[in-house]
């Protein structure tokens, strides 16, 4: 063989050896880039959603709805904690909180402060395993499989934070019927402790909600089907869940890979309809646990509700951005 082409096939079989180990770097790289981005960026990257939905007895006024879900609150997370404090600013009518608060035994303070001035308006609330159970390091595979064995981590101070909440006027929602008149709105709701753990009674708030509201209006931490299909069948018009995270981990072009519960893929965050008259509202939260301290294609969120009565030619929409400056109107 000629010596230049010698030289041109050996130059070649260097590069087809080299290109494995080039195309594993580049995946790597790009691993874990994404992995920094996913940890450092986007589960800061705190975001206002807007929603406006046609739900309330026609002829009512409008109802400005705060929902608050899934903070996962670490002590230390100040960045978190100030985001949160700045909602107060919005001045909702009502405050929905679906649980998950805390992430370590001391976060009651934590929690407590980030709501601050959130508190002193109407509010109601349930819990999430999370609020009763501290984390605990899980293969990530298990989410894979809906019917793993759930292990829970040390009990953590329910106890405390729910009299926090109860002490500056917030409502407990689980297994009760709660009533209560705000901005010229009456609104019924009724609420069960989390689906996901198994603690749901929801005999205890069974049957239709007073006819005379002008909302009726469930909650639940975990959106699972069996508890929404109750809801449903008693005549509520718009349940509110957390306990998803939007999916957290979503990938372009797909969107959530799980749920984390019984709930369908298309409902993991947002507004979406549920049976023939019932609107669910799935918050993405704004927390993650502490062992898995990211999110990718999925910002933490809290979302501001405009519920509006129920006409001929409403439309829903949503509007997904940063959260406004103070005193500024939502859309």
């Amino acid at each position: 063989m000629p010596q230049g082409r010698k030289s041109i096939t050996r130059r070649t079989d260097q590069l087809a050896g080299l290109t494995p180990v080039h195309a594993i770097a580049g995946v790597a790289a790009a691993g874990a880039a994404g992995l920094a981005y996913a940890t450092l960026i986007e589960r800061n990257a705190f975001a206002l959603r807007h929603e406006t939905l046609s739900v309330l007895e026609p002829g009512s006024t409008s109802l400005r709805v705060l929902h608050i879900s899934d903070l996962h609150m670490m002590p230390g997370q100040r960045l978190k904690q100030a985001w949160v404090q700045e909602l107060a600013a919005l001045q909702p009518d009502l405050v929905i909180n679906t649980g998950d608060n805390l992430a370590h035994p001391q976060s009651v303070p934590a929690v407590v402060q980030a709501l601050g001035d959130l508190l002193s308006l109407p509010g109601l609330f349930v819990f999430g395993s999370n609020d009763y159970f501290a984390p605990i390091p899980k293969n990530p595979l298990k989410y894979f499989k809906k019917d793993h064995k759930r292990t829970h981590g040390e009990p953590l101070p329910w106890q405390d934070l729910r009299a926090a909440f109860t002490e500056r006027g917030w409502l407990d929602a689980t297994h009760s019927v709660r009533e209560l008149e705000v901005a010229g709105v009456r609104v019924a709701a009724a609420g069960v402790d989390d689906p996901h753990i198994g603690r749901d009674r929801y005999e205890t708030i069974e049957g239709r909600p007073n006819p005379l509201a002008h909302l009726r209006l469930g909650l639940t931490h975990s959106p699972e089907p069996r508890v929404l299909d109750r809801f449903a069948d008693d005549g509520y018009d718009l349940v509110m869940a957390g306990h998803t995270h939007g999916g957290q981990l979503c990938l372009p072009g797909v969107g959530a890979i799980v749920t984390n519960c019984d709930l369908d893929r298309s409902r993991v965050k947002g507004v979406s309809a549920w049976g023939a008259a019932m609107k669910l509202h799935v918050s993405a939260g704004l927390g993650t646990s502490p062992y898995v301290p990211a999110r990718f294609c999925c910002r933490p969120e809290a979302t501001l509700l405009t519920l509006t009565p129920v006409s001929a030619g409403d439309a829903d929409y949503e509007q997904e951005g940063s959260l406004p400056p103070v005193n500024a109107e939502a859309n």
